[in-house]
C-alpha cells in the first residue's frame, strides 16, 4: 500500500470541502493538490461526499482504486488525514421538520423518502470506513444527525422521555455503523455542533450511554461551536479527552450585546452576535488549546475548516499555515528543572527527611 510518511507533526492540514469546486485548480484532486501544497500545507481532509475528489463506492470497493488516490495526493508532497462525510453522516437521522432541508444531500431519486435516505446514508457511512481502511487512515469524522434537536429548548414542555427514545433511536442507527468500524478499525468522531443531536458535552455523554460507551465513537474537536454557544472549549479537553480523534482548527466570536444572542436573531452571519472568523481574527485561544493537547498528549492533525463572513477563503487559506506553525509544540528532550535532579541516593533521602534506621 502507498503510504505517506507525514504526520501531523509535519504542518498544517486543511479540509478541502469549502475549496472544492467547479473551476481549476479546485475542480480535481490533482490541481486542489497542487494548490494546497504551494500553499505550504501538509495534509488534506477529502469531503467523502464529493466525487469530484473521490468516489467514495469506488475506493470501497477497490484497494487498487483507494491506492491511487493515495498516490496522487503523495505525489504533492501531501497526507489524507481523514475522509470526512459530515453531510451523508447527517441523513442518517433527519427529523421530519428539516426533510425536505436535507433532500439535497441525497440522491434524487430519494427525495421525500426518509426512511430509504437513512439506509442510503447508513450504507455510505460504512463505505467511507471500508475507504478510510483501503487508504491506511483510522478516523471517520461526521455529523450524528438530529431527531431531538427541534425539541432543545424545553418549551412548549417535552414528554417525558422523548430525549431518552430519540437518542435510543439515533443509537439504533449508529450502532452498525459503528460495529464495522469496529471490524476494521476504523473510528468514527462526531463534529459537536448546534443542531445536531449531539451538541455538548451532556449530549455526547447521553449518547455514548445509548450506545454502551462503544469504543469506536468519538469527536472531532473544533471550538468555533463552543464559542457560539458559550461552552467552555478549553475544560472540554480536560472531561473528554480520551474521545478526542481529530481536530478543526476555526476561530468565531461571540459578541455580546443588547440585539441578538446565541439565537442569532434569524440575522445573515455578518449580523449575527457569533459569527465564524477566519484563524486568529476571533476569540479562540489555540495556543491554549494545543497546551491542553500537549498536556493529555494528543496530537490529531490540526485541519483546517475555513469558514469566515468577512474573509476571502483563499486568504484565509494562506494566513492559515503560518498561524498554525507558530502553534506547535516541541515536546522537552529532558524536565526544565532536570539540573536538580539526580540519582536515587537512599541514605541522602533518609537523611534529608530525619529517618534514621530502627
Amino acid at each position: 500500500m502507498i503510504t505517506s510518511k507525514l504526520t501531523p507533526d509535519d504542518g498544517a492540514a486543511i479540509f478541502l470541502a469549502q475549496f472544492a469546486g467547479d473551476t481549476a485548480p479546485f475542480d480535481t484532486l490533482e490541481g486542489i493538490c497542487k494548490w494546497a501544497a504551494k500553499l505550504g500545507f501538509k495534509g488534506i481532509q477529502l469531503p467523502g461526499w464529493d466525487e469530484r475528489l473521490i468516489d467514495i463506492k469506488q475506493a470501497a470497493a477497490s484497494k487498487a482504486y483507494a491506492e491511487e488516490i493515495v498516490g496522487i495526493v503523495a505525489k504533492h508532497g501531501l497526507a489524507i488525514t481523514e475522509i470526512a462525510n459530515h453531510v451523508q453522516g447527517q441523513l442518517v437521522a433527519v427529523h421530519s421538520a428539516h426533510a425536505e432541508l436535507f433532500d439535497a444531500f441525497a440522491p434524487e431519486e430519494l427525495h421525500k423518502k426518509p426512511v430509504e435516505q437513512s439506509k442510503w446514508a447508513v450504507q455510505q457511512i460504512k463505505s467511507t470506513i471500508t475507504a478510510s481502511s483501503n487508504m491506511g487512515l483510522t478516523v471517520v469524522p461526521t455529523f450524528p444527525g438530529t431527531l431531538v434537536w427541534p425539541y432543545v429548548y424545553p418549551w412548549p414542555q417535552r414528554p417525558e422521555g422523548l430525549v431518552e427514545e430519540g437518542f435510543k433511536e439515533l443509537a439504533r442507527r449508529w450502532k452498525p455503523i459503528l460495529d464495522h468500524g469496529s471490524d476494521l478499525g476504523i473510528s468514527i468522531a462526531l463534529e459537536v455542533h448546534p443542531m445536531e443531536d449531539v451538541h455538548d458535552g451532556a449530549t455526547f455523554e447521553m449518547f455514548l450511554e445509548a450506545l454502551d460507551e462503544h469504543e469506536m465513537l468519538g469527536v472531532i474537536y473544533d471550538p468555533s461551536h463552543f464559542v457560539l454557544q458559550y461552552l467552555d472549549y478549553l475544560a472540554f479537553i480536560d472531561l473528554y479527552h480520551d474521545r478526542i480523534l481529530a481536530c478543526h482548527m476555526k476561530d468565531a466570536e461571540l459578541n455580546y450585546n443588547g440585539r441578538t444572542g446565541v439565537y442569532g436573531g434569524y440575522q445573515s452571519w455578518q449580523n449575527r452576535a457569533g459569527r465564524f472568523r477566519s484563524l486568529g481574527d476571533g476569540q479562540v485561544d489555540f495556543k491554549a488549546i494545543v497546551s491542553k493537547f500537549a498536556q493529555y498528549d494528543l496530537n490529531p492533525w490540526k485541519v483546517v475548516e475555513w469558514e469566515c463572513c468577512l474573509k476571502d477563503a483563499e486568504q484565509g487559506a494562506k494566513e492559515a499555515v503560518p498561524f498554525i506553525e507558530s502553534l506547535f509544540i516541541q515536546n522537552p528532550a529532558k524536565a526544565f528543572d532536570d539540573f536538580a535532579g539526580g540519582e536515587v541516593n537512599v541514605a541522602q533521602i533518609n537523611s534529608i527527611l530525619g529517618i534514621t534506621a530502627t
